[in-house]
Protein backbone atom coordinates (compact mmCIF):
# COMPACT_ATOMS: atom_id res chain seq x y z
CA UNK A 1 0.00 0.00 0.00
CA UNK A 2 3.14 2.36 0.75
CA UNK A 3 4.64 1.47 -2.63
CA UNK A 4 1.24 2.13 -4.44
CA UNK A 5 0.29 5.05 -3.00
CA UNK A 6 2.98 7.42 -4.14
CA UNK A 7 2.32 5.77 -7.67
CA UNK A 8 -1.03 6.60 -7.85
CA UNK A 9 -0.52 10.43 -6.29
CA UNK A 10 1.81 10.59 -9.21
CA UNK A 11 -0.33 9.34 -11.61
CA UNK A 12 -2.92 11.88 -10.68
CA UNK A 13 -0.71 14.59 -10.52
CA UNK A 14 -0.14 13.94 -14.27
CA UNK A 15 -3.83 13.21 -15.60
CA UNK A 16 -4.42 16.75 -15.66
CA UNK A 17 -1.46 18.22 -17.65
CA UNK A 18 -2.01 15.17 -20.01
CA UNK A 19 -5.41 16.05 -20.81
CA UNK A 20 -4.72 19.43 -21.81
CA UNK A 21 -1.69 18.14 -23.83
CA UNK A 22 -4.25 16.15 -25.83
CA UNK A 23 -7.60 18.41 -25.93
CA UNK A 24 -5.48 21.71 -27.00
CA UNK A 25 -3.47 19.41 -29.50
CA UNK A 26 -6.81 17.91 -31.19
CA UNK A 27 -8.28 21.45 -30.94
CA UNK A 28 -5.05 22.98 -33.04
CA UNK A 29 -4.74 19.98 -35.07
CA UNK A 30 -8.22 19.32 -36.43
CA UNK A 31 -8.08 23.52 -37.42
CA UNK A 32 -4.22 24.58 -38.93
CA UNK A 33 -4.69 21.80 -41.50
CA UNK A 34 -7.26 22.93 -43.37
CA UNK A 35 -7.00 26.86 -42.53
CA UNK A 36 -6.35 27.80 -46.30
CA UNK A 37 -9.39 25.37 -47.04
CA UNK A 38 -10.95 27.40 -44.79
CA UNK A 39 -10.25 30.72 -46.26
CA UNK A 40 -11.67 29.46 -49.94
CA UNK A 41 -14.49 27.42 -49.42
CA UNK A 42 -15.63 29.51 -46.16
CA UNK A 43 -14.67 32.89 -46.01
CA UNK A 44 -14.22 32.91 -50.10
CA UNK A 45 -11.10 35.15 -49.52
CA UNK A 46 -8.57 36.44 -52.17
CA UNK A 47 -5.34 35.48 -52.81
CA UNK A 48 -3.62 38.79 -51.19
CA UNK A 49 -6.63 38.17 -48.22
CA UNK A 50 -5.41 34.78 -47.80
CA UNK A 51 -2.04 35.81 -48.46
CA UNK A 52 -1.96 38.82 -45.45
CA UNK A 53 -3.60 36.22 -43.01
CA UNK A 54 -1.50 33.84 -43.09
CA UNK A 55 1.28 35.58 -42.59
CA UNK A 56 -0.46 38.01 -39.98
CA UNK A 57 -1.38 34.67 -38.10
CA UNK A 58 1.95 33.56 -37.09
CA UNK A 59 3.47 37.10 -36.45
CA UNK A 60 0.37 37.82 -33.53
CA UNK A 61 1.09 34.40 -32.00
CA UNK A 62 4.85 35.24 -31.81
CA UNK A 63 3.81 38.74 -30.18
CA UNK A 64 0.81 37.59 -28.04
CA UNK A 65 2.82 34.83 -26.64
CA UNK A 66 5.90 36.56 -25.77
CA UNK A 67 4.30 39.10 -24.20
CA UNK A 68 1.86 36.77 -21.83
CA UNK A 69 4.95 34.52 -21.43
CA UNK A 70 6.99 37.41 -20.17
CA UNK A 71 3.97 38.17 -17.72
CA UNK A 72 3.51 34.89 -16.66
CA UNK A 73 6.54 34.92 -14.88
CA UNK A 74 5.99 37.49 -12.69
CA UNK A 75 2.37 36.42 -11.69
CA UNK A 76 1.99 34.75 -8.07
CA UNK A 77 0.33 31.46 -10.33
CA UNK A 78 0.17 30.39 -14.10
CA UNK A 79 -3.53 28.88 -13.10
CA UNK A 80 -5.25 32.05 -14.45
CA UNK A 81 -3.02 32.71 -17.71
CA UNK A 82 -3.58 29.47 -18.77
CA UNK A 83 -7.40 29.35 -17.82
CA UNK A 84 -7.88 32.69 -19.78
CA UNK A 85 -5.54 31.55 -23.11
CA UNK A 86 -7.95 28.38 -22.50
CA UNK A 87 -10.78 29.71 -22.65
CA UNK A 88 -9.50 32.67 -25.80
CA UNK A 89 -9.24 29.41 -27.64
CA UNK A 90 -12.34 28.50 -26.89
CA UNK A 91 -14.09 31.79 -28.21
CA UNK A 92 -12.18 32.22 -30.96
CA UNK A 93 -12.85 28.23 -32.42
CA UNK A 94 -16.65 28.94 -31.49
CA UNK A 95 -16.85 32.42 -33.50
CA UNK A 96 -15.13 30.84 -36.44
CA UNK A 97 -17.59 28.02 -36.25
CA UNK A 98 -20.57 30.72 -37.23
CA UNK A 99 -18.03 33.82 -39.01
CA UNK A 100 -17.89 33.93 -42.78
CA UNK A 101 -16.96 37.46 -43.18
CA UNK A 102 -13.01 38.43 -44.00
CA UNK A 103 -12.56 40.92 -42.13
CA UNK A 104 -14.27 39.78 -38.99
CA UNK A 105 -12.26 36.34 -39.07
CA UNK A 106 -8.82 38.31 -39.41
CA UNK A 107 -9.32 40.52 -36.04
CA UNK A 108 -10.27 36.61 -34.39
CA UNK A 109 -7.30 35.59 -35.85
CA UNK A 110 -4.82 37.85 -34.63
CA UNK A 111 -6.56 38.24 -30.93
CA UNK A 112 -8.73 35.29 -29.54
CA UNK A 113 -7.06 32.85 -31.86
CA UNK A 114 -3.23 34.67 -31.15
CA UNK A 115 -3.99 34.67 -27.30
CA UNK A 116 -4.24 30.81 -27.57
CA UNK A 117 -1.09 30.06 -28.76
CA UNK A 118 0.16 30.81 -25.24
CA UNK A 119 -1.36 27.57 -24.03
CA UNK A 120 1.06 25.37 -25.32
CA UNK A 121 4.32 26.84 -24.14
CA UNK A 122 2.53 28.11 -20.64
CA UNK A 123 1.74 24.48 -19.64
CA UNK A 124 5.18 23.40 -20.45
CA UNK A 125 5.79 26.26 -18.12
CA UNK A 126 3.71 24.72 -15.30
CA UNK A 127 4.81 21.56 -15.97
CA UNK A 128 8.62 22.16 -15.85
CA UNK A 129 7.84 24.03 -12.35
CA UNK A 130 5.82 20.69 -11.08
CA UNK A 131 9.12 18.52 -11.82
CA UNK A 132 11.63 21.29 -10.22
CA UNK A 133 14.46 19.65 -8.63
CA UNK A 134 13.91 16.32 -10.35
CA UNK A 135 16.13 14.25 -12.43
CA UNK A 136 13.70 13.31 -15.09
CA UNK A 137 12.42 16.50 -15.84
CA UNK A 138 13.28 15.73 -20.02
CA UNK A 139 12.11 12.39 -19.86
CA UNK A 140 8.51 13.81 -18.63
CA UNK A 141 8.60 16.75 -20.50
CA UNK A 142 9.24 14.81 -23.40
CA UNK A 143 6.24 12.17 -22.60
CA UNK A 144 3.88 15.06 -22.48
CA UNK A 145 5.23 16.85 -26.05
CA UNK A 146 4.75 13.01 -27.00
CA UNK A 147 0.85 13.11 -25.74
CA UNK A 148 0.45 16.33 -28.39
CA UNK A 149 2.22 14.98 -31.27
CA UNK A 150 -0.26 11.52 -31.08
CA UNK A 151 -3.44 14.48 -30.78
CA UNK A 152 -1.82 16.01 -34.11
CA UNK A 153 -2.20 12.36 -36.27
CA UNK A 154 -5.25 11.84 -34.74
CA UNK A 155 -6.78 15.50 -34.93
CA UNK A 156 -6.79 15.93 -39.47
CA UNK A 157 -8.42 12.40 -39.77
CA UNK A 158 -10.96 14.07 -37.06
CA UNK A 159 -11.52 16.65 -38.71
CA UNK A 160 -11.75 15.36 -41.99
CA UNK A 161 -14.57 13.13 -41.02
CA UNK A 162 -16.20 16.18 -38.88
CA UNK A 163 -15.83 18.18 -42.15
CA UNK A 164 -17.94 15.62 -44.04
CA UNK A 165 -20.37 15.31 -41.89
CA UNK A 166 -21.15 18.88 -40.82
CA UNK A 167 -18.52 21.13 -42.42
CA UNK A 168 -16.38 24.13 -40.61
CA UNK A 169 -19.02 24.46 -38.58
CA UNK A 170 -19.06 21.30 -37.02
CA UNK A 171 -15.19 21.02 -36.90
CA UNK A 172 -14.50 24.20 -35.24
CA UNK A 173 -17.53 23.64 -32.38
CA UNK A 174 -15.62 20.44 -31.67
CA UNK A 175 -12.37 22.55 -31.42
CA UNK A 176 -13.92 24.95 -29.40
CA UNK A 177 -15.37 21.96 -27.00
CA UNK A 178 -11.66 20.80 -26.99
CA UNK A 179 -10.64 23.92 -25.37
CA UNK A 180 -13.65 24.12 -23.14
CA UNK A 181 -12.54 20.83 -21.39
CA UNK A 182 -8.94 22.00 -21.07
CA UNK A 183 -9.85 25.11 -19.05
CA UNK A 184 -12.22 22.96 -17.17
CA UNK A 185 -9.39 20.87 -16.37
CA UNK A 186 -7.50 23.84 -15.84
CA UNK A 187 -9.83 25.63 -13.33
CA UNK A 188 -10.59 22.26 -11.46
CA UNK A 189 -7.38 20.35 -11.21
CA UNK A 190 -4.27 23.17 -11.60
CA UNK A 191 -2.93 24.84 -8.64
CA UNK A 192 -3.86 28.43 -7.73
CA UNK A 193 0.05 29.25 -6.55
CA UNK A 194 3.19 28.31 -6.83
CA UNK A 195 4.58 25.68 -4.82
CA UNK A 196 7.18 27.74 -1.95
CA UNK A 197 9.87 25.15 -3.66
CA UNK A 198 9.69 26.23 -6.66
CA UNK A 199 9.78 30.01 -5.61
CA UNK A 200 12.85 29.09 -3.35
CA UNK A 201 14.45 27.51 -6.16
CA UNK A 202 14.52 30.22 -8.53
CA UNK A 203 15.53 32.47 -5.90
CA UNK A 204 19.18 29.95 -5.44
CA UNK A 205 18.97 30.13 -9.05
CA UNK A 206 19.82 34.24 -9.15
CA UNK A 207 22.71 34.57 -11.56
CA UNK A 208 22.43 31.14 -13.24
CA UNK A 209 20.65 32.58 -16.48
CA UNK A 210 22.89 31.67 -19.66
CA UNK A 211 24.78 34.41 -21.35
CA UNK A 212 22.22 36.50 -23.23
CA UNK A 213 24.18 35.98 -26.46
CA UNK A 214 24.20 32.06 -25.94
CA UNK A 215 20.19 32.74 -25.68
CA UNK A 216 19.99 34.58 -28.83
CA UNK A 217 22.12 32.06 -30.20
CA UNK A 218 19.78 29.08 -29.60
CA UNK A 219 17.01 30.61 -30.17
CA UNK A 220 18.43 31.28 -34.12
CA UNK A 221 19.44 27.77 -33.90
CA UNK A 222 15.79 26.25 -33.14
CA UNK A 223 14.44 29.45 -36.11
CA UNK A 224 16.55 27.26 -38.24
CA UNK A 225 15.73 23.81 -37.50
CA UNK A 226 12.21 24.49 -37.86
CA UNK A 227 12.64 26.09 -40.70
CA UNK A 228 14.01 23.37 -42.63
CA UNK A 229 11.49 20.76 -40.67
CA UNK A 230 8.66 22.87 -42.39
CA UNK A 231 10.52 22.45 -45.99
CA UNK A 232 10.51 19.15 -45.42
CA UNK A 233 7.34 18.60 -44.76
CA UNK A 234 5.65 21.32 -47.05
CA UNK A 235 8.02 20.37 -50.01
CA UNK A 236 7.60 16.78 -49.58
CA UNK A 237 4.17 15.97 -51.68
CA UNK A 238 4.83 18.17 -54.63
CA UNK A 239 8.31 16.79 -54.80
CA UNK A 240 6.86 13.39 -55.02
CA UNK A 241 3.90 14.03 -57.36
CA UNK A 242 6.55 16.26 -60.03
CA UNK A 243 9.56 13.68 -60.01
CA UNK A 244 9.17 10.41 -58.34
CA UNK A 245 5.65 8.90 -57.82
CA UNK A 246 1.57 9.71 -56.57
CA UNK A 247 0.29 12.25 -53.91
CA UNK A 248 -0.56 8.71 -52.32
CA UNK A 249 2.92 8.04 -51.84
CA UNK A 250 4.06 11.59 -50.22
CA UNK A 251 0.98 10.38 -47.61
CA UNK A 252 2.55 7.35 -46.92
CA UNK A 253 5.76 8.97 -45.80
CA UNK A 254 4.39 11.74 -43.74
CA UNK A 255 2.64 8.87 -41.28
CA UNK A 256 5.79 6.74 -41.35
CA UNK A 257 7.70 9.70 -39.97
CA UNK A 258 4.89 10.91 -37.95
CA UNK A 259 4.67 7.22 -36.90
CA UNK A 260 8.46 7.07 -36.39
CA UNK A 261 8.65 10.14 -33.83
CA UNK A 262 6.67 9.25 -31.00
CA UNK A 263 8.46 6.13 -30.08
CA UNK A 264 11.43 8.31 -30.72
CA UNK A 265 10.51 10.77 -28.97
CA UNK A 266 10.37 8.93 -25.72
CA UNK A 267 13.21 7.13 -26.33
CA UNK A 268 15.39 10.42 -26.37
CA UNK A 269 13.40 11.09 -23.33
CA UNK A 270 14.88 8.39 -21.22
CA UNK A 271 18.36 8.75 -22.89
CA UNK A 272 18.59 12.45 -21.64
CA UNK A 273 18.20 11.02 -18.01
CA UNK A 274 22.09 9.96 -18.90
CA UNK A 275 23.32 11.90 -21.60
CA UNK A 276 23.14 15.82 -21.87
CA UNK A 277 20.65 17.06 -23.89
CA UNK A 278 23.24 19.49 -25.89
CA UNK A 279 24.63 16.43 -27.15
CA UNK A 280 21.32 14.59 -28.15
CA UNK A 281 20.55 17.99 -30.27
CA UNK A 282 23.36 17.67 -32.03
CA UNK A 283 22.53 14.10 -33.00
CA UNK A 284 19.71 15.10 -33.79
CA UNK A 285 20.18 18.32 -36.20
CA UNK A 286 23.13 15.79 -37.64
CA UNK A 287 20.11 13.61 -38.63
CA UNK A 288 18.68 16.73 -40.13
CA UNK A 289 21.24 17.68 -42.00
CA UNK A 290 21.53 14.31 -43.55
CA UNK A 291 18.12 13.39 -44.38
CA UNK A 292 17.90 17.28 -46.86
CA UNK A 293 20.92 16.07 -48.27
CA UNK A 294 19.55 12.82 -49.03
CA UNK A 295 16.39 13.82 -50.06
CA UNK A 296 17.85 16.68 -52.28
CA UNK A 297 20.09 13.92 -54.76
CA UNK A 298 17.16 11.28 -54.17
CA UNK A 299 16.56 9.72 -58.05
CA UNK A 300 13.98 6.90 -56.71
CA UNK A 301 11.43 6.44 -53.55
CA UNK A 302 13.47 4.29 -51.52
CA UNK A 303 16.26 6.87 -50.33
CA UNK A 304 13.37 8.97 -49.08
CA UNK A 305 11.74 5.88 -47.59
CA UNK A 306 15.22 5.18 -45.51
CA UNK A 307 15.24 8.61 -45.07
CA UNK A 308 12.45 9.07 -42.45
CA UNK A 309 14.19 7.35 -40.01
CA UNK A 310 16.59 10.18 -40.28
CA UNK A 311 14.25 12.74 -40.07
CA UNK A 312 12.14 11.69 -37.76
CA UNK A 313 15.10 11.50 -35.28
CA UNK A 314 15.75 15.20 -35.90
CA UNK A 315 11.97 16.28 -35.30
CA UNK A 316 11.94 13.78 -32.30
CA UNK A 317 15.11 15.05 -30.57
CA UNK A 318 14.36 19.23 -31.43
CA UNK A 319 10.57 18.50 -30.52
CA UNK A 320 11.23 16.58 -27.33
CA UNK A 321 14.20 18.13 -25.92
CA UNK A 322 14.00 21.46 -27.13
CA UNK A 323 11.78 22.87 -24.61
CA UNK A 324 13.57 21.60 -21.46
CA UNK A 325 16.76 22.32 -22.87
CA UNK A 326 15.50 26.43 -23.32
CA UNK A 327 14.33 26.02 -20.44
CA UNK A 328 17.35 25.02 -18.71
CA UNK A 329 19.36 28.57 -19.76
CA UNK A 330 16.78 30.55 -17.81
CA UNK A 331 15.66 28.67 -14.89
CA UNK A 332 13.66 32.00 -13.25
CA UNK A 333 11.80 32.54 -16.22
CA UNK A 334 10.47 29.34 -16.92
CA UNK A 335 7.51 30.82 -19.09
CA UNK A 336 9.52 33.34 -21.23
CA UNK A 337 12.00 30.51 -21.79
CA UNK A 338 9.36 28.18 -23.22
CA UNK A 339 7.85 30.67 -25.37
CA UNK A 340 11.17 31.54 -26.84
CA UNK A 341 11.18 27.55 -28.13
CA UNK A 342 7.54 27.86 -29.25
CA UNK A 343 7.83 31.52 -31.13
CA UNK A 344 10.86 29.50 -33.14
CA UNK A 345 8.40 26.92 -34.51
CA UNK A 346 6.30 29.78 -36.49
CA UNK A 347 9.22 32.32 -37.31
CA UNK A 348 10.59 29.22 -38.58
CA UNK A 349 7.73 28.87 -41.14
CA UNK A 350 8.14 32.62 -41.83
CA UNK A 351 11.62 32.09 -42.98
CA UNK A 352 10.50 28.69 -45.07
CA UNK A 353 7.67 30.89 -47.03
CA UNK A 354 9.95 32.22 -49.55
CA UNK A 355 11.77 29.21 -50.43
CA UNK A 356 8.68 27.49 -50.97
CA UNK A 357 7.31 30.00 -53.03
CA UNK A 358 10.84 30.35 -55.23
CA UNK A 359 10.62 26.58 -55.41
CA UNK A 360 7.94 26.88 -57.64
CA UNK A 361 9.69 28.15 -60.06
CA UNK A 362 12.94 26.28 -59.60
CA UNK A 363 11.76 22.42 -58.67
CA UNK A 364 11.04 21.36 -55.59
CA UNK A 365 14.98 19.74 -54.67
CA UNK A 366 15.55 23.25 -53.53
CA UNK A 367 13.84 23.31 -50.66
CA UNK A 368 15.82 19.88 -49.64
CA UNK A 369 19.20 21.81 -50.34
CA UNK A 370 18.38 24.72 -48.66
CA UNK A 371 17.26 22.34 -45.72
CA UNK A 372 20.71 21.21 -45.43
CA UNK A 373 22.04 24.38 -45.55
CA UNK A 374 19.80 25.46 -42.39
CA UNK A 375 20.56 22.30 -40.75
CA UNK A 376 24.36 22.74 -41.01
CA UNK A 377 23.66 26.16 -39.80
CA UNK A 378 22.10 25.14 -36.79
CA UNK A 379 24.57 22.09 -35.79
CA UNK A 380 27.46 25.34 -36.29
CA UNK A 381 25.49 27.12 -33.39
CA UNK A 382 24.98 24.41 -31.31
CA UNK A 383 28.78 23.73 -31.49
CA UNK A 384 29.33 27.28 -30.88
CA UNK A 385 27.52 27.24 -27.64
CA UNK A 386 28.59 23.57 -26.58
CA UNK A 387 30.51 24.39 -23.68
CA UNK A 388 29.10 27.80 -22.51
CA UNK A 389 25.82 26.55 -21.59
CA UNK A 390 24.72 26.11 -17.76
CA UNK A 391 24.99 22.72 -16.22
CA UNK A 392 21.14 21.77 -15.43
CA UNK A 393 19.43 19.10 -13.25
CA UNK A 394 18.25 17.35 -16.24
CA UNK A 395 21.02 16.54 -18.07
Amino acid sequence: MSIASPARREIRRWIPLGLVFVTVGLSTAMAMPYLTLFLDDAVHASAVQAAVLLAAAPVASVVASAVLGRLSDRLPSRRGLLLGTALAGCAGSALTAVVRDYWVFLIITVTLTACAQAVFPQTFAYAREALEGSDRAAMTMSTLRTLFSAAWVAGPPLASILLTAGGFTLTYAIAAAMYALAALVVFLAFRQRRPTAVEDDAADAAGADAPRPIIWLTVAMFVLVWAAAYLAVQALPPFITSDLGSIGTAGLLLGLCAGLEIPLMLGFGMLATRMPIHRLLVIGAACGLGYMALASFATSLWPLVVGQLLNATAIATMSGLGITYMQDMLPRDRGRSSTLYSNAIPMGALLAGPILGAAQQTGYRLPFALGAVLYAGALVLLLLTRDTRPATRTS
